[in-house]
């Protein structure tokens, strides 16, 4: 969970926590705004994730691939910037925030009540037959977890467990919502669950998870 003061809700969650900012000596990572350039980047980068997983053009091409990705690490490799300054994650205007970790799906709710996300997943998430990664989907629910926290105005806080239940397989190019919210809370910890669904509403993974605010010091 990161903490991104660039999305708020209506609560104030210096009133819950007056040391909300100084948990673990998290900054405050402000919105960034990098310009429609960064947004093609991001895009490109994501299509040739599922090309690198997908293509299979023989040698003398994959060598070709090699040298011109080289040659763009070599363009970036002077602009390398420390956690928090670079766009990537704190582009909330962006599908999965223009972070490449992230699954690229885009926040349709946010309310205190709950925290609601449209996207799909493509060939890149593949873990076989056309079925999205076992592993894919706890990465999004945490995710998840971490906006649920937020909209609520809960202080920083951390994962403590997830838990999730596969309950049919989730396709590839295929329109998906996911919808989670805070259960129920107990002083620092914030029990909250989600549940991930297809176009006609059929459920495909649900989760539970708790969430624990992190006291001072804590990293």
């Amino acid at each position: 969970m990161t903490h991104y003061s660039s999305i708020g809700s209506d609560g104030n969650p210096d009133e819950v926590d007056p040391e909300y900012e100084h948990h673990g000596g998290f900054p405050e990572y402000g919105p960034a705004n990098p310009g429609p350039g960064f947004g093609r980047f991001v895009a490109t980068m994501r299509r040739l994730q599922d090309l690198a997983v997908s293509a299979d053009p023989g040698d003398i091409v994959w060598d070709e691939a090699a040298e011109r990705a080289a040659e763009l690490v070599e363009l970036l490799v002077p602009f390398a910037a420390e956690e928090g300054k670079a766009p990537a994650g704190r582009s909330p205007g962006l599908p999965g925030m223009g972070s490449l970790l992230l699954p690229p799906w885009t926040v349709t709710r946010y309310a205190p009540d709950g925290v609601e996300m449209t996207g799909s997943f493509s060939r890149f998430h593949v873990g076989g037959n056309s079925a999205v990664h076992g592993g894919v989907l706890p990465l999004l629910f945490d995710h998840m977890f971490g906006m649920i926290s937020h909209a609520a105005a809960r202080p920083i806080s951390r994962t403590a467990f997830l838990h999730v239940d596969y309950r049919k397989i989730t396709p590839i190019d295929t329109p998906l919502v996911v919808r989670g919210r805070v259960a129920r809370t107990e002083g620092r910890k914030a029990f909250v669950s989600a549940e991930l669904v297809d176009g006609e509403g059929m459920l495909l993974a649900e989760a539970n998870g708790l969430m624990v605010r992190l006291l001072p010091g804590q990293p």
